[in-house]
């Protein structure tokens, strides 16, 4: 059995096909994906954070390869892991042309790892091929909606009927990478205390907002959260701008009886047990999730004064036991389309159908109405 380097290009492709191949082909969501991926014990020099990146990468460009591999393959194959591979590697290659011989040698030794070897040759052929066409793939790209656009069809066709003035630039939204940002454990530090840490550190950060919020920070450039200082001690967690503004619009206040009714995994909750000594109520109908939500909210993270009850159940079943006394709050993020935020959840557009979008405008209203 080939064993690949931690530190290597090849187990950086490898890793990230797995992910792809998990998103795709078992429609698992790139969060759950990559949750799982963080939490492994792997040796300390392995390059997760450049495996993450290609897969996030990957999922971007995801309708790019389907013409790709359209035109490269002389027959489709039915082995998910392969094409997983196959996507990622034209993704680095695309990303990185000056270094195509490395990414094509990187590929291949990945490769060895699938059916004993068997697909090293076919790997080396398609992406050599790929180097010596690319002006006639992206030809193909360009004359092809969701290729050139990276969006699917039906999402393409909605936008341009709700916003036939913008839509170019909603995709482009999409598209584009977006920033890291981090939210500040109040309970552990503060903002202008880890800013300057920051600093010290030699990140470079955005200058602070009002409208960010107290807790909130972004960051200049990415990277990877297992490097910032005080991550691993819990005095800072990564967490958009947009969702910390939950937190800030309820303003609770200490001995308020607060709802979080679809509450994995658990960021927002967190963020509310972080402002005041509540008494948090986190429901969450996902089973799994709802193991990952009770991870979250241990209590042994949060000062005494706080009491949290974690609840597998459905939110719209109001006659439940823990929906018996009324609440001074509730935060909803209700299920969505995940379509204003596919630049961080790529998956999204390709998961996604068409008839998802009708179905959860009636799950969000079945809970608006019940909560």
């Amino acid at each position: 059995m080939v064993t690949l380097q931690p530190d290597s290009l090849a187990w950086a492709i490898k890793t990230a096909a797995h992910c792809v191949t998990d998103v795709v082909a078992f429609g698992r969501s790139l969060t759950a994906v990559l949750a799982h991926l963080r939490q492994q014990d792997l040796p300390p020099n392995a390059v997760r954070a450049q495996a993450i990146d290609l897969t996030y990468a990957t999922l971007r460009r995801y309708g790019r390869a389907d013409v790709e591999l359209s035109l490269l393959l002389d027959r489709p194959t039915a082995e998910d892991e392969l094409r997983s591979m196959l996507r990622v590697s034209l993704c680095w290659l695309e990303m990185h042309p000056e270094k195509a011989h490395v990414g094509v040698d990187q590929a291949v030794e990945a490769a060895a790892t699938l059916s004993g070897g068997r697909y090293r040759g076919f790997v080396n052929a398609i992406l050599r091929r790929a180097l010596r066409e690319r002006a006639q793939l992206d030809a193909a790209i360009a004359i092809d909606e969701a290729a050139r656009y990276q969006h699917p069809t039906w999402w393409l066709q909605r936008l341009k009927a709700d916003w036939p003035d913008a839509w170019q630039s909603v995709v482009a939204g999409g598209n584009r990478k977006p920033p890291m940002g981090l939210r500040v454990n109040r309970l552990r530090t503060n903002s202008a205390t880890y800013r300057q840490r920051l600093i010290d550190a030699g990140v470079a950060i955005q200058p602070a907002l009002p409208e960010d919020g107290d807790d909130a920070i972004l960051l200049t450039q990415p990277q990877a959260a297992e490097t910032l200082p005080g991550f691993s001690q819990g005095e800072v967690s990564v967490q958009d701008l947009g969702a910390q503004q939950a937190a800030r619009l309820l303003d609770v206040q200490p001995g308020m009886r607060v709802l979080d009714a679809c509450a994995a995994p658990g960021g927002k909750a967190a963020h509310l047990l972080a402002c005041a000594a509540i008494e948090l109520t986190a429901v969450e109908a996902d089973h799994d999730r709802c193991m990952a939500l009770r991870q979250a909210l241990d209590p042994a993270r949060f000062p005494a004064d706080r009491a949290i009850h974690v609840v597998c159940a459905d939110a719209a079943a109001t006659d439940a036991a823990w929906a018996k006394r009324p609440f001074d709050a509730i935060l909803l993020d209700a299920p969505c389309s995940g379509s204003g935020v596919a630049g961080r959840h790529p998956d999204a557009k390709w998961l996604r159908r068409d008839e998802d979008v009708e179905a959860l405008a009636r799950v969000q209203k079945r809970l608006l109405h019940a909560l």
